[in-house]
């Protein structure tokens, strides 16, 4: 009887430090990570999609990007509504989709028709061809410009 009462106090421990399901965490994001695939099925309609790159200048720069986006980084998101159309189909894109899975569930909080996310570094190993962006060099114009300006 003792052995049975242990293995029954046994079974139970697991049971009582287990949580409830509405107690369990919630996924981070509600948005599909779009496939290598998935993506270029859709860039092949570019007048119905639009990709919102949510990164820094500096990683599109860096890392690449696509041939053409609207960069609105994610903090900015909200206050720039009024420049992302709504008639589109918008991915909005990152470096590996966190970023922009989060871009993506404000969007679509907001009425906007999303297909989901995409993270640029994944598209690329995955075999997808990023357009590498060259920032313009600085004219002589410019520097003396801003010299003229730092020194009057």
């Amino acid at each position: 009887m003792k052995t049975l009462v242990l293995l029954l106090t046994l079974l139970a421990v697991p049971a009582a430090f287990a949580q409830p399901p509405a107690a369990q965490k919630a996924p981070a994001s509600q948005a599909h990570v779009l496939s290598r695939s998935e993506l270029d099925e859709l860039l092949k309609k570019p007048e119905k999609v639009l990709l919102v790159d949510v990164r820094r200048p500096d990683e599109v720069t860096k890392i690449g990007g696509f041939p053409v986006y609207l960069s609105v980084q994610l903090g900015d998101i909200e206050s720039r509504l009024a420049s992302i159309p709504k008639d589109r189909l918008i991915v909005t894109v990152s470096n590996h989709a966190a970023r922009a899975s989060k871009a993506a569930d404000i969007l679509a909080a907001k009425g906007y028709k999303v297909a989901g996310a995409v993270g640029a570094e994944t598209y690329e190993k995955d075999g997808g061809t990023l357009s590498k962006i060259v920032p313009p060099a600085a004219t002589a114009n410019a520097s003396d410009a801003a010299s003229a300006v730092a020194h009057p």
